[in-house]
């Protein structure tokens, strides 16, 4: 299975587990992950999975702002991989292949992706 979840933007933290199904992100009230971001469409992308390749894939849907993809702009399907982000309004969203059972190990999974080696001390 896997998970997107808001590692920037007011609702840091949450998840969403993906299952093997097509899930609609964005800023409507009946979607699985809605989120409270003014730049955000009511239906904003969508994360879609194959069956036939095992892959998950995310497509821009005609949103306002536009979604990109590791910084960079979202103008077809394109396959996810791990640790791909995804900006939407000003909210980032960390793509993952691994499953979740809390709120607390999805999110201590984000700052483990986010952390960044210390820099050594130059003498």
């Amino acid at each position: 299975m896997a998970s997107l979840i808001i590692v920037s933007g007011k609702q840091r933290g949450e998840y969403l587990p993906l299952g093997r199904r097509t899930s609609v992100i964005g800023r409507g009230e009946n979607l699985p992950l809605q989120v409270l971001d003014d730049l955000v469409s009511r239906t904003h992308f969508r994360v879609l999975f194959e069956e036939s390749t095992g892959r998950y894939y995310a497509e821009d849907m005609q949103s306002k702002h536009g979604t990109f993809l590791n910084m960079c702009s979202l103008e077809e399907k394109s396959t996810l991989v791990e640790n791909n982000r995804i900006l939407i309004g000003e909210t980032t969203l960390l793509f993952t292949e691994r499953d979740f059972d809390t709120k607390e190990s999805a999110l201590m999974h984000s700052k483990t992706v986010g952390e960044k080696a210390k820099p050594t001390r130059a003498e």
